[in-house]
């Protein structure tokens, strides 16, 4: 974005006589020695004047050379156009000025000392906004390369490259492709050497385009044709757990479709499976869209703020729900789980909840991401992400750099079962002492999106 500025106002002072014989003078007439007078002011007036258009020829010179420089900027950026020029014409080397621009540009983010501002490269932008977005061009399945269910490196006869979730209305569910299913070969390349990052790219691809996929199925292989389409990834996943009274759902990412379909889960989990509390699982959570933590936490807290926006020299500006939360009745208690991976969007939500009396947060401090940034594009040079608004809780306190604090703290064993959950199970705990119903139950498995975060699936 940028601001025209008008052009500063040009006074030219002229002083009038002040004196009795100053004006009398002025009054008398013209007599022939003044000539020579005369003709002195006039080549002062001239040379005054060639000197001014000398200074105007030379500014003009300066900012033919330093383009899209303001005037007011050119003594601060005169530094920067001698190096630049310097570089673009006596450097021995082969000199790419695209890059040098782009270098310079990435200079500038670099001196802010912000880890959330940077410059990003026309590829890092594109694929910085397809990742917040959670839209890409693949067959709409999740793998993870598993040894003895355990998280492997390079694909073998052991380490094999699992098919962990077929996603809902993806070409790969209607080429009846299976969770389970060990992904063999890609277009007859065998999988075998290989690794999940190196595999990936090859599943997916243009929209339209058409990938043969042989897996591995009750001891036979089949060669499965997929045709690619643009995939919407799953970042809401939810079960029934404590014998249908609590309703467990975890979030995985704000993309532009999570607040939707967390609200059509947790209308299902209420409406039709009839859960008596709610846990909302954000660990891990890095965040996305405000929007759609603004939303999401709509779901749950029907007055405000949610949270307060403050830009750069102005006043915080409170946030208010969104009217038609699907859980926003008190008599529905909810707990969210949080630990040092929920971050940025997903702490407006927890902070949001927690500050507003709706939930008790439980698990470990969260990692503390205070402030919200804009993506722009720059036209030929990929773009930025720049932060512009700090974002606070209920209370107007900024968490930057110190994260929330839990209600209920749970310390992780050092040596975890990855059987099962001990946040999980606090939070079971919680919630049903708060619903007063019989004494805790059992130590709950971990829910099956838990164990995906930890395994890190590639979706394709």
């Amino acid at each position: 974005m940028s601001y025209d500025l008008p052009p500063r106002d040009r006074v030219v002072d002229s002083d009038p006589p002040t004196s009795a014989d100053e004006r009398a003078a002025s009054a008398r007439p013209r007599s022939p020695g003044r000539a020579s007078s005369y003709l002195a002011l006039f080549l002062v007036g001239a040379v005054g004047g060639s000197a001014l258009f000398f200074s105007g020829f030379m500014l003009g010179r300066l900012n033919g050379q330093t383009p899209g420089t303001s005037d007011a900027n050119q003594e601060l950026f005169r530094p920067f156009w001698d190096a630049y020029n310097d570089v673009s014409s006596n450097y021995v080397g082969e000199v790419d000025t695209r890059l040098l621009v782009q270098g310079a540009i990435k200079g500038i983010f670099q001196a802010l000392g912000d880890p959330y501002s940077s410059y990003l490269t026309e590829e890092e932008y594109r694929s910085s906004l397809g990742g917040i977005s959670g839209e890409f061009e693949g067959v709409g399945i999740e793998m993870t390369a598993l040894e003895n269910d355990e998280a492997c490196s390079t694909i073998s006869e052991t380490c094999r490259l699992t098919v962990t979730r077929v996603v809902r209305g993806s070409p790969a569910l209607a080429a009846d492709l299976r969770e389970g299913d060990v992904l063999l070969a890609v277009d007859g390349t065998s999988t075998m050497g290989s690794t999940l990052d190196l595999v990936v790219p090859t599943v997916r691809g243009p929209k339209g385009s058409t990938v043969v996929l042989t897996v591995g199925r009750g001891g036979t292989s089949l060669d499965v044709p997929v045709v690619r389409d643009v995939i919407q990834r799953e970042d809401v996943r939810s079960e029934v757990l404590a014998g249908g009274r609590v309703g467990y759902i975890k979030v995985l990412g704000f993309s532009s479709a999570s607040a939707a379909d967390l609200k059509d889960q947790l209308r299902a989990l209420i409406e039709t499976n009839g859960v008596d509390a709610l846990i909302l699982d954000l660990r891990d959570d890095p965040g996305g869209y405000v929007d759609a933590a603004h939303k999401i936490a709509s779901e749950f807290v029907a007055t405000g703020p949610l949270y307060w926006e403050q830009e750069a020299g102005a006043d915080p500006v409170a946030q208010q729900p969104e009217p038609g939360g699907v859980a926003t009745d008190v008599l529905v208690p909810v707990v969210v789980l949080v630990n040092g991976g929920t971050a940025s969007a997903s702490e407006i939500v927890a902070g949001a909840l927690q500050g507003s009396g709706r939930a008790q947060l439980v698990g470990q401090q969260t990692f503390g991401k205070g402030t919200i940034q804009e993506f722009k594009e720059l036209q030929g040079a990929g773009g930025y992400r720049l932060s512009v608004r700090k974002w606070l809780t209920p209370d107007q306190t900024w968490i930057h750099g110190i994260g929330l604090t839990p209600d209920i703290l749970v310390e992780l064993p050092s040596e975890p079962d990855p059987a099962v959950d001990v946040v999980l199970d606090r939070a079971i705990e919680v919630v049903l002492e708060e619903i007063d119903t019989s004494p805790s139950p059992a130590p709950t498995a971990a829910p099956t999106p838990a164990s995906t975060v930890v395994l890190t699936p590639a979706p394709v």
